[in-house]
């Protein structure tokens, strides 16, 4: 389970997956940027941006007390999915689909991020643990919901992807409080309300 910097280590693996691949001759001078709502107003001239646009609640939301190495009990961690929005930005429209295809597929052919990806683009080096990984999936928006989404963004809408980074659990530094077991029952239905 990973500590609250793991939506910002995301990011960043994410970067610097498809920062790794960008260094193909056609997409030269080509700069990858983590976008947030101000920078669509004036984007970058060539590139790829990313840009976390939702955080939504995992699908499993009820997950156990975590225990930590001396035996203490920390509250259940938060279970979370993260969206992005991948945009590809070029003067061009051949190159800028050349890009947004280039980006897909480079993601495509890496669908888990590894903990060893998560730890190393960050100030801290141990958000995730060494059996952690996040899994990311290709997830088109309806036409209606990628409108709504650029509706604030605007000037243009654009040929854009849409990413979920699923079940990232984030945990929690706060001791659950504990309770001896239970001795005995007493069921005193009849006793409630009476003076």
């Amino acid at each position: 389970m990973a500590t609250y910097h793991a939506i910002a280590a995301i990011s960043l693996a994410i970067k610097k997956l498809l920062e790794s691949g960008l260094q193909k001759p056609e997409f030269e001078g080509a700069q990858l940027a983590i976008y947030q709502a101000s920078d669509f107003q004036t984007p970058m001239k060539e590139g790829v941006s990313l840009y976390l646009y939702r955080l939504g609640a995992g699908s499993r939301r009820n997950l156990p007390a975590q225990t930590g190495p001396q035996g203490q009990v920390y509250r259940p961690p938060i279970p979370l999915d993260l969206y992005y929005l991948l945009n590809a930005w070029a003067a061009d429209a051949v190159k800028q689909q050349r890009l947004l295809g280039w980006c897909v597929r480079e993601l495509g052919d890496t669908p888990v991020l590894p903990s060893a990806l998560l730890n190393s683009v960050g100030p801290e080096h141990e958000v995730f643990g060494p059996d952690e990984s996040v899994e990311l999936i290709f997830d088109p928006l309806s036409l209606q919901d990628l409108a709504n989404l650029w509706e604030p963004l605007k000037p243009n809408l654009m040929a854009s992807a849409t990413y979920v980074a699923r079940m990232v659990a984030l945990n929690s530094t706060v001791e659950a409080p504990a309770a001896g077991p239970v001795q005995t029952r007493e069921f005193n239905f009849n006793q409630v309300g009476r003076q």
